[in-house]
């Protein structure tokens, strides 16, 4: 066990951020030099395509010539930087996504540090980074990598303006949360989560719907342009025209799709006569090289009414793909969009099929504690967060990856309930805490700890 000297050391701020920052790049660099042929062959997404076809001829889209709105962009402009000054390589990728990575495991330090104390911070700091998926995940190309530092930002600002009130405070952090739109469209609801947290405060709530307010417009701020943009490049406004996805987790033949070997709605059946996809004419282009014109907006509308249709004349159906989407949202184990195999003997599904579980289940557990122990607003915010990407995942559909950008919540509710149940042994035990005051009630009663 550490002696009192030598946590006291470790919890001094760079020795806190060193270690977690060792823990987040070593492990991922390990992944990264054992994955680097499958970095830009396997499991890559439109983004990097919309990144290549952007450098090679200006256009943002998946066919020369034909701008497209078909993905959310952030990820794309993520890459078109590390393609043009380093190349398309493996090593420019992976070192870049560490970074990412790199980033979020430190704001979820400096969280845990401001908002629960020292312990707590290197506890959460250490448990985030090292999430068994994560370690994978955030080495290949996927635009969750952004989602995660994007969500832990939030959280630190958030938090922010709920102590100091500013508009300033509130103005940045509406804006971080339209970039965090431009990242995922199933966050186009959190500026109004993250607002209505801020009006839940106790104090002046006049002054508290100005500061909503403002963290609404600093998000509009962000949005607009794109979707503006959207309307004069491609004819619609839209954040994104691939409204297809959704009605592919919102049809009669869901349900049934995703019960039946962990298969992903990509297996749904395809809509019948249905047009290409810019998307699949995209593959088309690169494959054969044929050019095909695709109207995505009339795409878009077509099936966002076939999805509310569905809504509308099968609500027994969606109630039980929204119940289905949370077990799969919220399932301790790795659920794959991509229909990996997930009951072979590979080192990959024996750590999707029992470590990522025996991580996630004592997470759980423990943040269920940290609910009781932190802060009253750490803990709505946390709730309110947390309720949000459930509410996602029921409305679309639920997997491993859309969770984890999240899962740093449960991360600092698990390092509270951690040093709080430590204290209360050692109370037991007739000695004090050592090092840190506890993140529980009495550490709450004092105040926030000194960053």
């Amino acid at each position: 066990m550490l002696s009192a000297s030598r946590l006291a050391f470790l919890l001094r701020s760079r020795w806190t951020y060193g270690l977690v920052a060792a823990a987040c790049v070593l492990p991922r660099l390990a992944a990264l030099l054992s994955e680097r042929g499958q970095i830009l062959a396997a499991y890559t997404e439109k983004s990097d395509d919309f990144a290549r076809i952007f450098l090679a001829d200006g256009t943002f889209g998946l066919i020369p010539g034909q701008p497209s709105a078909y993905t959310q962009p952030l990820y794309s402009f993520f890459l078109i930087p590390i393609y043009w000054v380093l190349g398309r390589h493996w090593e420019a990728v992976g070192v870049a996504q560490i970074l990412v990575a790199l980033l979020a495991a430190l704001l979820v330090v400096r969280v845990g540090r401001r908002w629960l104390s020292p312990a707590a911070g290197l506890l959460a700091g250490l448990i985030a980074t090292l999430h068994p998926y994560l370690v994978w995940h955030d080495i290949h190309l996927n635009r969750e990598i952004l989602d995660t530092a994007l969500a832990a930002g939030v959280v630190l600002l958030a938090l922010g303006v709920a102590e100091r009130r500013t508009v300033r405070g509130a103005l940045g952090l509406g804006a971080l949360l339209g970039v965090a739109v431009l990242s995922n469209t199933r966050l186009i609801l959190l500026p109004v989560a993250v607002g209505l947290f801020l009006v839940a405060l106790r104090g002046d709530r006049r002054r508290a719907a100005v500061l909503a307010l403002v963290v609404l417009l600093g998000a509009a701020a962000v949005v607009v342009p794109w979707v503006v943009r959207n309307r004069v490049e491609v004819g619609c406004f839209a954040v994104t025209t691939d409204a297809r996805a959704l009605w592919k987790a919102n049809n009669v033949n869901t349900y049934e799709t995703l019960s039946h070997n962990r298969n992903w709605i990509d297996n749904v059946p395809p809509y019948p006569n249905a047009p290409p996809t810019p998307e699949q004419a995209g593959d088309d282009y690169r494959v054969n090289g044929h050019t095909t014109i695709v109207d995505e907006c009339a795409q878009m509308t077509f099936f966002q009414d076939r999805v509310f249709e569905f809504w509308q004349q099968h609500p027994g159906e969606k109630v039980k793909l929204a119940v289905q989407a949370t077990g799969m949202f919220l399932d301790p184990r790795a659920f794959e969009t991509n229909n990996a195999d997930v009951t072979g003997t590979s080192l990959l599904s024996v750590m999707r099929r029992w470590v990522v579980p025996a991580y996630m289940i004592p997470l759980y557990a423990l943040s269920l504690i940290g609910l009781v122990v932190v802060r009253r607003r750490v803990a709505l915010l946390a709730v309110i967060l947390l309720a949000y990407n459930t509410g996602a995942a029921m409305v679309f559909a639920g997997a491993t990856r859309y969770r984890v950008p999240f899962d740093f919540l449960f991360a600092l509710l698990a390092a509270a309930a951690i040093e709080t149940l430590i204290a209360r042994r050692r109370q037991r035990r007739g000695s004090g805490p050592v090092g840190a005051a506890p993140a529980g009630a009495a550490a709450i009663e004092a105040g926030p700890p000194t960053p």
